[in-house]
């Protein structure tokens, strides 16, 4: 799959989150605006998780694909926040190839970028 944008590439990853976690059972829910840390409320068994959803294309140069954890904005492009920083349970990353890893928050250490490497491996749910 291609990405022609990155609002394609947020899209993209958006409506595949939505339909992974319908297909296995969950309640969506979508929030009002964009202000929040988390892109959807996941349900399951009155178990609620806050969920960032993620795109990616980018590989190292070692073929490994990179997630960029950054949020960034405004003309010069400077980061306000990172994921690691914020009130969410788990981040849903979408690689272009269809690969999915679910990965709890609390797993993650590195403020820029995770590359999904073995040590991800294990999250990896399709």
């Amino acid at each position: 799959m291609q990405f022609n944008s990155n609002k394609e590439k947020g899209n993209t990853g958006l409506g595949i989150a939505i339909a992974y976690y319908t297909s296995n059972g969950y309640t969506v829910s979508i929030p009002l605006n964009d202000t929040q840390d988390y892109d959807l409320i996941v349900d399951k068994d009155n178990v609620l998780k806050k969920i960032q959803v993620k795109s990616t294309s980018c590989k190292t140069k070692y073929n490994i694909y990179q997630v960029s954890l950054k949020s960034c904005g405004g003309t010069k492009g400077i980061t306000y926040k990172t994921v690691i920083d914020t009130n969410i349970d788990e981040i849903f990353i979408l690689t272009n190839n269809l690969d999915i890893y679910i990965i709890p928050i609390n797993k993650i250490q590195n403020r820029g970028t995770i590359n999904l490497c073995a040590k991800y491996q294990k999250y990896k749910v399709s």
